[in-house]
């Protein structure tokens, strides 16, 4: 994953940071709770792609 790619892109629902998971490869919305997949080291941001994040699952930094 490009690393200036990541720091432009934001949440598509409310524009905030996202939180690049390189294992699961995804990026999380703390705000929103979901995780948008990395498919071929493209990020697919579209909502009805996104993951949600069950409560008890942790989103770090």
């Amino acid at each position: 994953m490009d690393l200036k790619l990541l720091e432009i892109l934001v949440c598509p629902l409310c524009k905030g940071p996202l939180v690049y998971r390189r294992q699961a490869q995804e990026l999380v919305c703390r705000a929103d709770r979901l995780a948008f997949p990395i498919r071929d080291d493209i990020p697919v941001m579209l909502e009805e792609e996104a993951r949600s994040l069950p409560p008890e699952e942790e989103v770090e930094a």
